[in-house]
């Protein structure tokens, strides 16, 4: 009972801090972020967009899966830690290496020869942030979020108000390059201060074999899912122009403010809970029940309102040269709202020392992304973020349909558990809708659409007696007898 109240206790401060993080890094993104936008063009972000791809997947190379590897490990040694160290750091030269050869190919597949430098400069973050990866395993491990609060916040805010200093000053997209590299030099100097690991440069060939054996499964999913979720960059930047990428790109991290950030948050503390509870099935799928619900609660009604609001909200905060992103806003909304379920049901499969289904699930939803981008990059950009929406909700009956079979808790249980929050959040949404339509005031109209749906979600949240009003209110209790 104690190991139980215990690893409660931990979950829940471990939770606390990282939300308290995530949505402290999203939220100063955020207010950087439109700073930014109104400082520079949509064009601006398109080209950091065209390469986000090719920086991605040679971070995800970097890393193997050999940091998921060391959480999932019960038994690390000092020898697995510097076996990684050694490991990631070879992989970033070389990968840096290949990137500032491959530039000009880049530059010359999108005819933007300004990417060549802009690839070559913003690629050495790659070097940098392979110095951090074994210390931030390290901290997740311990489930120490408070630290990995401090050294996200304080690199997110170092170099957003860098960023804008060079936007104001006129070094138009080479602020956004900028702004990542100071991100990642700031982050890598705190990790290495706060962490209590000595580097080492010892590698060890059994360490590497078993923790590769395990992440490489991960890597493989990894490349995978890099490619599929930054495809849409490479086609639209092809197709047509910066500045619809700008749109896009900048309409998708609107919407994962919220969708990204839970997801994280989720991936990040459930991974090493989950992992924990590997060998109690019974505590493991009760957990991961309540995740699912209480993720629903939050996601559902925050993502939908957002699509709600989207054209007030852009208009206000963004200005108008950024209107035409509004229909993508809404339909991103739909498209990133069952992302963080999805992203449980695979956490679930990791957690478990399943690798190798969780690969064989992402790699069989890849026909699904093809077939949707074949129909819809002719017809428009909107169409190609329908074809997304559609997509996500079949996914998410693949990805659920393994932990339905391993653990009795597949798609339609989870459906019936949550169908009360979707019913709310419908009803939340037609009231929002219509008591808008008549305001003409932009912050009025935002204000006092947020308030009504506030009020109106959590008053039949009361009426339909969804539990996780309950467990919200036993946890502000228990925060404030502290």
């Amino acid at each position: 009972m104690e190991n139980k109240t215990s690893l409660k206790e931990v979950a829940t401060k471990g939770m606390l801090w990282n939300s308290i993080e995530k949505f402290s890094v999203q939220g100063s993104q955020f207010l950087i972020g439109i700073l930014l936008a109104r400082l520079l063009i949509p064009a601006d972000f398109g080209l950091i967009g065209m390469i986000a791809i090719f920086i991605a997947i040679a971070q995800t190379f970097v890393d193997s899966g050999m940091g998921s590897g060391l959480i999932q490990r019960q038994n690390r040694s000092l020898e697995d830690y510097s076996t990684v160290f050694v490991f990631n750091f070879v992989v970033s030269l070389f990968f840096y290496i290949l990137l500032f050869i491959s530039a000009p190919y880049i530059a010359d597949f999108y005819n933007t020869p300004a990417l060549i430098p802009i690839t070559r400069v913003i690629g050495i973050n790659i070097i940098i942030n392979s110095l951090s990866i074994v210390q931030r395993s390290m901290l997740t491990v311990e489930l120490n979020f408070k630290t990995l609060a401090k050294i996200n916040i304080l690199s997110i805010m170092i170099s957003g108000v860098c960023a804008i200093y060079f936007a104001y000053t006129g070094f138009g997209v080479w602020s956004l390059v900028y702004r990542q590299l100071i991100g990642s030099i700031v982050s890598v100097v705190l990790f290495w201060y706060f962490s209590k690991w000595k580097t080492s440069f010892v590698f060890s060939k059994k360490s590497f074999k078993d923790l590769f054996g395990y992440g490489s499964k991960i890597l493989a999913s990894g490349i995978y899912a890099q490619i599929f979720q930054n495809m849409y960059n490479i086609f639209i930047g092809k197709a047509y122009s910066a500045s619809n990428l700008g749109f896009y790109t900048q309409a998708k991290q609107l919407a994962e403010v919220t969708a990204g950030t839970v997801t994280s948050i989720l991936q990040q503390v459930t991974f090493p809970i989950l992992a924990a509870l590997q060998d109690d099935k019974e505590r493991m799928i009760l957990v991961y029940r309540r995740l699912i619900r209480m993720t629903a609660f939050f996601i559902f009604p925050t993502m939908t309102i957002l699509a709600v609001l989207a054209d007030p909200f852009v208009n206000f905060f963004l200005g108008t040269k950024w209107m035409p992103m509004v229909p993508l806003l809404q339909w991103m909304c739909f498209a990133r709202i069952l992302y963080p379920l999805s992203a449980l049901n695979m956490n679930i499969l990791n957690a478990n020392g399943r690798s190798d289904l969780f690969l064989k699930v992402d790699l069989s939803k890849a026909p699904l992304t093809i077939i949707a981008l074949i129909i819809t990059i002719p017809i428009s950009l909107k169409a190609m973020i329908v074809g997304q929406v559609i997509t996500t909700f079949i996914s998410f009956f693949i990805n659920a349909y393994l932990p339905g079979k391993l653990y009795g808790y597949g798609p339609f249980s989870q459906i019936r558990d949550i169908w009360p929050i979707i019913v709310t959040t419908l009803i939340t949404a037609l009231v929002t809708y219509s008591s808008i339509q008549f305001i003409h005031f932009l912050i009025l109209k935002l204000t006092i659409g947020s308030l009504i749906a506030i009020a109106v979600y959590f008053a039949f949240s009361y009426l339909f007696k969804i539990q996780e009003i309950e467990e919200i209110n036993s946890l502000l209790r228990s925060f404030k007898k502290r």
